[in-house]
């Protein structure tokens, strides 16, 4: 499954809530940047914000309306080829990748940078549709488990070529191979930097 593995995690693309950090579209803020219009901020530290320069600004709404495009794009073709979402895309990928199709609960949530009650009632669903199953796990009795089923298997096997190819023609193609480079790059280090400041450890190079 590494042709699914490689267009898996795709549900961090709905960041386009983020937008908030640069205001409103078209509003100035400090000379020279563009922040939300009017906003001064608390009183003697209006100073101290970094602004988005007009660069800065427009890559960010491009990567949000990007990320969200792509989400929207492949959550729609996933539903009408497969009937899966790319939630569910997800979470099968990663069991795909994990010894024998299971991972800890708690490992899976940290892998989707989901909170474990989302995850939880996420594998609710999917176990009702015989995706997955929930187990406890025997090293411990303590933790459960998620576990990919033979039905979670075939459905994600049935999904991947089309999902991978839309991937492909969408993004790859429309990229040379240093601008792939670049994206990688600049992955890596806003990843790794969320990683510090959440003091965990970095995200594999």
């Amino acid at each position: 499954m590494t042709g699914a593995a490689a267009t898996g995690a795709a549900s961090a693309t709905g960041a386009a809530g983020a937008a908030s950090a640069t205001g409103a579209a078209g509003a100035a803020g400090p000379a020279g940047v563009a922040g939300p219009a009017g906003v001064a901020g608390p009183a003697g530290v209006a100073g101290e914000v970094r602004w988005l320069a007009e660069h800065e600004q427009r890559a960010w709404r491009r990567y949000l309306l990007m990320a969200g495009e792509l989400a929207a794009r492949m959550n729609r073709e996933l539903t009408a080829d497969a009937g899966i979402s790319l939630a569910d895309y997800d979470v099968l990928v990663h069991l795909t990748e994990a010894p024998q199709g299971r991972l800890r609960v708690s490992r899976l949530a940290h892998a989707l940078s989901w909170e474990q009650s989302r995850l939880s009632h996420h594998v609710a669903r999917m176990q009702r549709r015989g995706l997955v199953v929930r187990e406890e796990c025997a090293e411990d009795g303590r933790g459960a488990l998620v576990v990919l089923t033979p039905q979670g298997r075939a459905v994600i096997e049935r999904a991947a070529p089309a999902h991978v190819t839309f991937v492909r023609e969408h993004v790859f193609d429309a990229l040379t191979e240093a601008q792939v480079g670049a994206l990688d790059a600049i992955s890596a280090a806003v990843l790794a930097r969320l990683a510090t400041a959440a003091g965990n450890r970095p995200p594999l190079s």
